[in-house]
């Protein structure tokens, strides 16, 4: 057996325990009972450990360095190959001990972090995820001294390869000098026209999932290799080829819902689009959490507020409710979908306001992971970044720093990908549009396959074979280009050409 033949076999034993772990989080957050919480721990805690030390395997440097000198590679062996060097340095930086500590330690911050947020109590969950970042931060220093870079880039790199928070902080800073103002315009534009006739509810629950259903049939969700379910907060998981979304309902309104169904349909056709032959191997993974982000982010806020979209769905939702009535005409729905309103919840964010609550849990992390601020000063730090950069103030904890799952799962490092998804979704629809021209039009009959056909060329397919940069110039012909996005929102929220 050649030295690439030992890899690939090896990291396909590796993405078979990553599938088996993929389930059971599925389950802990959709159908667990409580009661299982702490025997669950130990199970995936120790799965994670056998992870790890199959990626950590001593052979593996001595088959990397012999595939190396493999002429008889193809393109897609080599960039392979890549990926696993870059995986294999990850995760020799950490010790098995770290990650099984890790791993229980996230564990009970989730479950932990559930009741917290029901309770709005941050002081109940503050010693849990204080060993959450404790080790995080240990993890950022191994990783960053083996990579060469600071703890948070280090931890970054994990979600986002090649990301550094010094472009980071040059693009937040000027995105938080440039929204301010623009908000206030859209704001002024919004108030000189009437606003849409109301919606009464309630929207009965059952109704809203099977709208929910029929929109993920028309974007092209592949319901033979996945499901819909209901959890705390809305993501998409599961295996390869068994890839799982959640939502979840509020009866007095059906939008938040339907558009959560939307944005994790995006990132499950992602999933669902990568290349088979490569699936179970390091380079047939999604390419980062940025270009995953703009997949959920083209499909929610790229094509799913357009007129076009709205023109579509606007008559389902009348069916599905037995509605009718002027609140319930296309017009009306678009300028609901695309209102500019300040609120406390990130997932409930227009694209207007979206980045800001992104900049702050940016700076908030690196500050904790860096040790300038104590953990016990979250909340008030938390208000006063609202203040700041969104002019509002949250009530309570439930509202402020418990909303989000990802410091307590562990996901430090994952926040930036939001806006930089954002960005990148602007950049592929705008050359999407420009290579289909039947892409809006389509997507008015509820016709996705010109929109997800080009992805599905573009990105999906191309998996992890290209770094990040260099695939979103091959789709679009230019690097990351904030301006685009700043086109997308004068055009959509100004009317600007």
């Amino acid at each position: 057996m050649s030295a690439y033949a030992s890899l690939s076999g090896h990291f396909g034993r590796i993405s078979a325990m990553s599938n088996a772990l993929g389930i059971l989080q599925w389950d802990s957050d959709v159908m667990m009972p409580k009661g299982a919480a702490e025997a669950r721990a130990e199970s995936m805690a120790l799965l994670r450990v056998l992870a790890h030390e199959m990626a950590v395997d001593p052979r593996i440097g001595d088959w990397l360095a012999e595939a190396g000198e493999d002429g008889n590679l193809t393109d897609w062996e080599t960039a392979n190959l890549a990926e696993i060097r870059r995986v294999w340095t990850v995760e020799t930086a950490l010790p098995a001990d770290l990650v099984e500590a890790s791993s229980k330690a996230i564990s009970a911050s989730e479950m932990k972090w559930r009741q917290a947020r029901a309770d709005s109590d941050f002081a109940t969950l503050l010693p849990y995820l204080a060993e959450v970042l404790k080790l995080q931060r240990e993890a950022g220093v191994a990783k960053g001294e083996k990579l060469g870079l600071s703890p948070y880039d280090a931890l970054l790199n994990d979600y986002e390869p090649g990301g550094r928070s010094e472009k980071i902080d040059a693009l937040f800073d000027d995105l938080a000098s440039f929204l301010p103002a623009f908000t206030e315009e859209a704001l002024a534009k919004q108030a000189r026209r009437p606003e849409p006739a109301p919606l009464e509810g309630p929207f009965p629950i059952e109704a809203q999932r099977r709208l929910g259903l029929r929109i993920m049939a028309a974007l092209g969700y592949d319901f033979e290799r996945g499901r819909l379910d209901v959890s705390t907060h809305p993501f998409c998981g599961g295996a390869d080829n068994d890839v799982r979304i959640t939502t979840r309902y509020d009866d007095a309104d059906f939008s938040k819902a339907l558009m959560g169904v939307i944005h994790e349909t995006g990132h499950a056709l992602y999933e669902q689009g990568r290349p088979a032959i490569f699936m179970s191997q390091p380079v047939g993974h999604a390419r980062g959490m940025s270009m995953h982000e703009s997949q959920s982010l083209i499909m929610e806020m790229q094509a799913c507020r357009s007129p076009e979209f709205l023109a579509f769905a606007t008559p389902l939702m009348r069916e599905a409710f037995g509605a009718s009535g002027p609140g319930w005409e296309s017009e009306a729905m678009w300028r609901r979908y695309t209102k500019v309103e300040r609120g406390f919840i990130r997932v409930d964010a227009d694209e207007v306001t979206y980045p800001a609550h992104v900049i702050l849990r940016y700076r908030l992390e690196k500050a904790l992971i860096a040790d300038a601020m104590p953990l016990s000063e979250l909340p008030a730090a938390w208000n006063a970044g609202m203040r700041e950069l969104l002019g509002i103030t949250p009530p309570n904890d439930r509202l402020g720093c418990l909303q989000d799952i990802h410091w307590p799962s562990g996901g430090w490092g994952y926040f930036p990908t939001y806006t930089l998804g954002a960005m990148t979704a602007a950049q592929l629809f705008d050359a999407a549009c420009r290579a289909e021209p039947d892409t809006l039009p389509g997507i008015a009959r509820g016709d996705f396959a010109p929109l997800v056909g080009w992805l599905r060329t573009n990105i999906h397919a191309q998996a992890s074979r290209y770094a990040t940069d260099d695939l979103l110039t091959r789709a679009t012909g230019r690097p990351l280009d904030a301006g685009v996005f700043k086109a997308h929102l004068a055009r959509r929220y100004l009317g600007a050409q």
